[in-house]
């Protein structure tokens, strides 16, 4: 018998010490500050950016992409300062995925991905510029100061040694971001990072980038706030959706013979056709729209609530500029349009009868007034004669004007 103050115990047994030893190492767990950011039965906690409902789903614990179309999915909230870790396996040789964080809502004018900072998640890539090994590097539009200068002089820091493991076997990440410091450790051990991180909170991001890859035991500890100024904070949720899947043309009816989808961008072949639109199958009343554009030559459009007396011109070369209102002679203010070729982004709002454009940051079109058009309409994309592409299209709608 063993004595202990207040009397006497039986002594424990071993099944009963296991037991002990397993709820202490479970205490252990809830204890040290880290939260689950997977519940493994859903996506609930997670935002699907720009994909197709089946590139991300749940099976057996684990989040899984198809990689197809290429985008992201992202956590609800943004996040500062914290310790986040996670296990990822590619299934096939040279799979490519990514993690991103401090990520805009959305993503990047003429990009498929936000701006963030990438963890690299690669199987089978080594060469003297970048690897398969763990680089940290800032995209479109994000800025940091690596942790060693890489060889060409981009912002991009190349891994301290090789740790990861090939395609068909886990590997863990352990990622540190505080005050825009960036470490990123494989497997036990950290081989990357950077600093003076711009923005420094943001969302959080898993990426398809065409092959398959799992992620699993993905969880997250807050550390305090260093309080960022506004312009250090990603771009919040606003509310868009996106109107493209990015694998069909579900959502969309018109010419459907005529425009395909091509991975993240919807394409048109630029050849005849007695319907030259494709018109989404919801109606908006007020809204606001980005839509990225590429127009090798030629011209094309925008039709809002389904009228002509509501076209934006594309045009290209531009001449006087793209986002003219043709039903109204409506002129932009001022030229925004990038080359012939390159990806252009409007941010159309329509309130009531009146629309302004932003073309690239900039205000084209303000506050002009459409008589006589619909309270309500599908928004329409027009091939006019040439060939055009579409990315990134997003709609959120607004309280309807009274």
């Amino acid at each position: 018998m063993h004595r202990y103050r207040g009397g006497l115990r039986r002594p424990i047994s071993i099944g009963t010490l296991v037991i002990l030893c397993i709820s202490c190492t479970a205490l252990a767990d809830d204890e040290d500050g880290f939260v689950s950011l997977f519940n493994g039965k859903d996506l609930a906690g997670w935002v699907n950016v720009n994909c197709a409902p089946s590139t991300f789903t749940v099976k057996d614990n684990q989040i899984i992409t198809t990689g197809i179309p290429t985008g992201v999915l992202r956590t609800e909230r943004q996040y500062e300062n914290f310790i986040l870790e996670l296990d990822w396996i590619h299934i096939v040789p040279g799979g490519n995925s990514g993690l991103f964080v401090w990520s805009d809502a959305i993503t990047a004018p003429g990009q498929p991905f936000t701006r963030a900072f990438e963890c690299q998640i690669l199987d089978g890539h080594e060469t003297p510029s970048s690897t398969s090994q763990g680089d940290v590097f800032a995209i479109h539009g994000s800025f940091f100061v690596p942790d060693r200068p890489h060889p060409a002089g981009w912002m991009r820091c190349l891994p301290s040694e090789a740790r990861t493991k090939p395609a068909g076997q886990w590997n863990h990440y352990r990622v540190e971001c505080n005050d825009g410091v960036l470490k990123l450790g494989i497997n036990g051990k950290v081989v990357s990072g950077g600093s003076k991180s711009r923005p420094r909170k943001g969302y959080i991001c898993l990426e398809a980038e065409g092959s398959e890859c799992h992620f699993k035991n993905l969880r997250i500890k807050e550390l305090p706030s260093t309080n960022p100024k506004p312009e250090e904070i990603a771009r919040t949720d606003e509310g868009f959706k996106s109107l493209y899947s990015g694998v069909d043309l579900s959502g969309w009816t018109g010419d459907l013979d005529h425009w395909s989808p091509k991975d993240w961008i919807l394409n048109n072949d630029g050849k005849d056709a007695a319907d030259k639109t494709l018109w989404s199958e919801k109606e908006y009343g007020d809204f606001q729209m980005i839509a990225d554009w590429r127009l090798p030559a030629g011209k094309s459009a925008i039709l809002l609530r389904g009228s002509p007396k509501a076209t934006i011109e594309l045009h290209s070369p531009a001449g006087a500029g793209s986002g003219t209102l043709s039903a109204i002679d409506a002129a932009p203010k001022v030229k925004a349009d990038n080359r012939a070729g390159q990806w252009n982004r409007f941010v159309v709002t329509m309130k009531k009868n009146r629309v302004t454009i932003e073309l690239n940051g900039k205000t084209v079109i303000e506050n002009a007034q459409i008589a006589s058009v619909a309270d309500k309409g599908r928004i329409g994309l027009r091939a006019q004669g040439s060939a055009v592409q579409f990315g990134n299209i997003y709609v959120r709608e607004l309280q309807q004007a009274k």
